[in-house]
């Protein structure tokens, strides 16, 4: 019995199995398995492990999605994370394409993914609040939201959850280091019944400006 063979049913259930390489690859051999491929039903999760992985066309993002999960865990992700007055030209001009790749997967997600349940970043210093502001609002299911060293997440989205998180039963925000213990306990107060984590966010040193050269001695001379 030839693979084609199978209904579809079958066939779905088959391709479930694989990763996202391997059901391109047989999506490739034939228009039967394309259409397959192309199933929305075929797509609830979506998991990533480099931004490498957003470029390919080996997924299909459609209103089916339910969980989304890009975790990197790079030592790219150290220089991406620290302020961009601390890198070199050279290091911003790569965490620049980085940022946009992000931001342009994510604005797709919000435009085709209006049913997502739950979503997981790691790792994703260009992540910006303006993403997930968007986020919130266009995905009005959204039951967990987990940020783990998401270092450009600020007070502002913990104010977009309060404000359109009406679904969100869970927010993580672990090591978030522009958020502060104040904004946290504004969420708190505006949302009691949400399961809120920030591990070690509120205790990091935020970002910072440069100080102007001799501040640092003007403060230890006497007046």
């Amino acid at each position: 019995m030839h693979l084609t063979q199978l209904n579809r049913e079958c066939l779905l259930h088959l391709f479930s199995f694989l990763d996202k390489d391997s059901r391109k690859n047989l999506a490739r051999t034939c228009p039967q398995l394309q259409d397959v491929f192309e199933d929305p039903t075929l797509w609830p999760l979506l998991h990533f492990h480099s931004l490498v992985e957003l470029k390919k066309d080996n997924f299909l993002l459609s209103p089916a999605l339910r969980s989304l999960s890009i975790c990197w865990y790079s030592s790219r992700v150290q220089v991406c994370s620290i302020e961009d007055w601390l890198k070199s030209a050279f290091q911003r001009t790569i965490c620049s394409r980085h940022e946009s790749l992000v931001n342009d997967f994510l604005f797709q997600v919000c435009d085709r993914c209006p049913n997502l349940e739950s979503v997981t970043l790691s790792g994703c210093g260009h992540v910006t609040d303006d993403c997930l502001v968007r986020l919130l609002r266009c995905c009005q299911h959204l039951r967990a939201l987990r940020l783990e060293n998401c270092a450009r997440v600020t007070n502002r989205t913990l104010a977009a959850v309060a404000t359109h998180g009406r679904a969100l039963q869970t927010l993580h925000v672990d090591f978030c280091r522009n958020v502060s213990a104040a904004g946290l306990r504004r969420l708190s107060a505006a949302c009691p019944r949400l399961a809120l984590r920030a591990e070690h966010s509120a205790t990091m040193i935020p970002d910072q400006l440069p100080r102007a050269p001799g501040t640092a001695l003007r403060k230890l001379l006497p007046r």
